[in-house]
C-alpha cells in the first residue's frame, strides 16, 4: 500500500534498502507486471489503450495481490498523466474534492489526471455518484480498484461510464517467477527445500503481496539448512483461503457446490463443500443448502435424498464439530450420487403460474364437503366418488374448476424412483380412459 499516498510513480523513487522485499520488486513499466497478460499484452484492453496513448475510465477487479495498484501507477506513467491516488477506507468527502481541485490545478497546465481509487467499493452510493461529473466533464480519468463484484458493489451510472478489466488470480507459475524475481535481488535462493517452495507457492492462495511478505520473513532469519515443508509451516503462518460470507465468495462457492452435486461428480461437490466449511461456513447455512438441492433436483427421483439431508442435520446439531461434520460428507455425497430429477421444481413454478393465472376460482361441487343442509341442497358433495369404494380403489373423477382443464403440471422423468411414479401415472391414465370409455384398450 506503500505507494498509494504518493502522487508519483513510485519507480522515480529511489528505496531505501530496509523497504519492503514487494515495494523493491514493484514493477517499472506494464510488461512486467505478472500474470495479467490478457489486460496488458499488446492484444489486452489496456495494452491497447496504451499504444493509442487515450485513457478511458476502467475498473479493476480482481484477487487481493494480483497487481491492481501496480497497474493504476504504470498506466499513468506510460500516458504521461498526473497520478493521484487515494484509498476509499481512509478517504472521504473533503479528500475527494481536494483531489479534484488538484485535477482543476493540473488541468491549467495541459496535463490530465489519473485518480486511482483504491477499495473503490468502500464508497456509498452517493459518494460514488460524485465522481460522475467529473469522469463525464473528463477533468479525471477514474481509475477504480475492488475485489468485490462491481455488479453488486458499484452504481449503475458508474459502470456504464467505466471498462471493467477482470484480472486473474496469480497461478503457481505466475508466482513461481514472482519468487525467482525475489531470489534475483535479494542475491540468494530462497532457503527452503523444492518441496517447500511448492508448499509456499500453494499457501499463497494467489496473492502475489502475501507470497513475497512471506518470503521476506523467510530472507530475514538466519537459516543454516533449507526447512522442508514441516519447519517451514511452524515458521509462517498459513494464510487461511479468501473467504467473506457476506460476499460474492460465498455465493462463488455455493453455486459451485450445487453445480457439482447436479452434475453428479462427489469429487467435485465434496472439494467445495470442504472449501467452504474450512473457509468458516456455517455447517447448518450448508445443510440448509443441500436440503433444498434435494428436492430441487432429485426430488421423487430418490425420495431418500430429502430424508438423508435432514438426518445429516439431526446428527449434526446432536454432535457438532467436528464429529458431526461427517454426516453433512454422507448427506453431500448421497446427492451427488442420486438420480436426478428437477421435475418437482418444474411442477412447483407450473402450479404457482397456473395458480395466480387463474385466481379465485371454486373446486368443483363434487369434491366440496357440505356439513350443513342448506349446502347439500345448492349441490355440494354431489355425485362424490369415494375412491376406496371404487375397483382398482381408483374413482376417475374431475378434481378441477370447472373453468380450468386437466392440466399436467408434475412430469416425472424416465430416472430413479420416478419411473415407479410414471408407470403408476400411465396405469391411472388408462383406469381413468376405460372409465370414460370402457371400449378403450
Amino acid at each position: 500500500m506503500s505507494d498509494l499516498f504518493h502522487d508519483e510513480p513510485a519507480q522515480t523513487e529511489t528505496l531505501p534498502k530496509t523497504a519492503p522485499l514487494a515495494d523493491k520488486l514493484r514493477p517499472a513499466q506494464l510488461s512486467e507486471v505478472i500474470g495479467q497478460e490478457h489486460l496488458t499484452g499488446p492484444e489486452g484492453a489496456i495494452g491497447r489503450m496504451v499504444a493509442a496513448g487515450k485513457l478511458s475510465s476502467m475498473i479493476l477487479w480482481g484477487p487481493p495481490g494480483t497487481g491492481k495498484t501496480s497497474i493504476a501507477r504504470l498506466l499513468a506513467d506510460a500516458v504521461n498523466m498526473h497520478y493521484k491516488p487515494i484509498s476509499a477506507v481512509f478517504s472521504g468527502v473533503a479528500d475527494l474534492k481536494k483531489a479534484f481541485a488538484e485535477a482543476e490545478t493540473i488541468a491549467r497546465t495541459g496535463k490530465q489526471t489519473l485518480l486511482f481509487v483504491d477499495e473503490i467499493h468502500r464508497f456509498n452510493r452517493a459518494q460514488q455518484d460524485g465522481f460522475l461529473p467529473f469522469v463525464e466533464s473528463g477533468l479525471v480519468t477514474l481509475v477504480g480498484a475492488t475485489t468485490e463484484n462491481p455488479s453488486f458493489e458499484l452504481n449503475a451510472a458508474l459502470l456504464s461510464r467505466s471498462q471493467v478489466m477482470v484480472l486473474h488470480r496469480l497461478d503457481d507459475a505466475a508466482l513461481a517467477t514472482l519468487l525467482a524475481r525475489a531470489e534475483d535481488i535479494m542475491e540468494r535462493p530462497l532457503p527452503v527445500t523444492a518441496d517447500a517452495k511448492s508448499a509456499l507457492i500453494s499457501s499463497a492462495d494467489g496473492d502475489g503481496r502475501f507470497l513475497l511478505n512471506q518470503a521476506e520473513t523467510l530472507f530475514s532469519i538466519t537459516i543454516e539448512n533449507p526447512l522442508d515443508p514441516a519447519a517451514m509451516a511452524a515458521l509462517l503462518q498459513r494464510r487461511m483461503p479468501v473467504y467473506d460470507k457476506d460476499r460474492e465468495g460465498h455465493y462463488n462457492l455455493i453455486s459451485a457446490l450445487h453445480k457439482s452435486l447436479r452434475g453428479s461428480d462427489p469429487q467435485a461437490a465434496l472439494y467445495w463443500m470442504a472449501r467452504m466449511l474450512v473457509a468458516g461456513e456455517e455447517p447448518l447455512y450448508v445443510l440448509r443448502r443441500l436440503v433444498r438441492f434435494a428436492s430441487e433436483d432429485i426430488g421423487l427421483a430418490d425420495p431418500q435424498a430429502l430424508v438423508q439431508c435432514l438426518a445429516a442435520k439431526d446428527a449434526y446439531e446432536f454432535l457438532g464439530s467436528p464429529e458431526g461434520e461427517v454426516a453433512i460428507v454422507q448427506a453431500c455425497l448421497y446427492l451427488a450420487t442420486a438420480p436426478k430429477s428437477n421435475a418437482a421444481y418444474k411442477a412447483q413454478k407450473s402450479a404457482w403460474k397456473l395458480a395466480r393465472d387463474t385466481g379465485s376460482l371454486m373446486p368443483p361441487a363434487n369434491i366440496l364437503n357440505a356439513p350443513t343442509k342448506l349446502m347439500k341442497d345448492i349441490g355440494y358433495g354431489a355425485g362424490y366418488a369415494y375412491d376406496h369404494d371404487s375397483a382398482d380403489g381408483f374413482s376417475g373423477a374431475n378434481y378441477w374448476p370447472d373453468q380450468v382443464p386437466p392440466t399436467q403440471l408434475y412430469q416425472p422423468v424416465e430416472r430413479g424412483f420416478e419411473r415407479k411414479i410414471i408407470e403408476r401415472l400411465q396405469y391411472w391414465d388408462r383406469l381413468r380412459a376405460r372409465k370414460t370409455d370402457p371400449h378403450s384398450a
